[in-house]
């Protein structure tokens, strides 16, 4: 479990940023990395704000697939990111968990770190803004924290699976998935010690991005 996604998987010189972010400028995307969250629907806006990501972002993200879709993509990924390594740093932090269950939140905690790194590296000026999180007593109680854990996990698990196939440049698609495999493993890591099973089905289902947003949503954990 040591080994770690980096920046190196990401094979930039190939991946024509520079264009998707020309085409986002001159479509849904804003000027601002905030104006991702405000101008991302068409007719609509998704922002961060009072606790709740408004679902507009999905309109773009489930269009065909093109440079600019993956900008919008990436930088949802990104926020799924911030939510969970947010998480973990804050729950290694409080010291509230031990033994295996700490050890393991430390190297997910790693991961999360470098993918977000990896991904803002990649959308350059383009990336999202961190939100705000307030996790309540999810990182400080260890029950509550596992429980959190599997639900976070398993629903990026289900989120980059639901946006892979929409993606065109290879070079992102093949960053997407060197992220959704170690997000995998965390889930069937974080499911073990919670006394779950690892691996429930032979099939993981998808999740779109309106319906991870809502689960997101849901949690109240982004504050603006």
């Amino acid at each position: 479990m040591s080994d770690r996604i980096t920046v190196e998987h990401f094979d930039i010189g190939t991946l024509d940023v520079d264009q998707a972010i020309r085409e986002a400028e001159a479509g849904v995307i804003g000027d601002t990395r905030a104006d991702f969250f405000r101008k991302a629907a068409v007719g609509g806006g998704a922002m961060i704000g009072g606790g709740v990501l408004l679902a507009g972002m999905p309109a773009l993200a489930e269009a065909r697939p093109s440079k600019r879709q993956d900008v919008a993509i990436l930088n949802y990924a990104l926020t799924l990111e911030y939510l969970e390594s947010a998480f973990y740093i804050e729950a290694v932090k409080n010291g509230a968990i031990s033994g295996e269950v700490l050890d393991t939140a430390t190297i997910i905690r790693d991961h999360e770190v470098t993918h977000v790194k990896a991904l803002k590296q990649v959308l350059g000026r383009k990336a999202v803004r961190k939100p705000k999180f307030d996790f309540a007593d999810t990182t400080s109680d260890p029950a509550k924290f596992l429980a959190t854990a599997v639900a976070l996990e398993d629903t990026g698990v289900a989120a980059y699976a639901g946006q892979g196939p929409r993606l065109k440049q290879k070079a992102v698609i093949v960053a997407a998935l060197s992220i959704h495999s170690v997000e995998a493993r965390h889930a069937a890591q974080v499911r073990s010690l919670a006394g779950m099973n690892f691996a429930p089905k032979a099939f993981d289902k998808a999740k779109s991005m309106k319906q991870v947003l809502k689960i997101v949503n849901g949690t109240g954990f982004i504050q603006g």
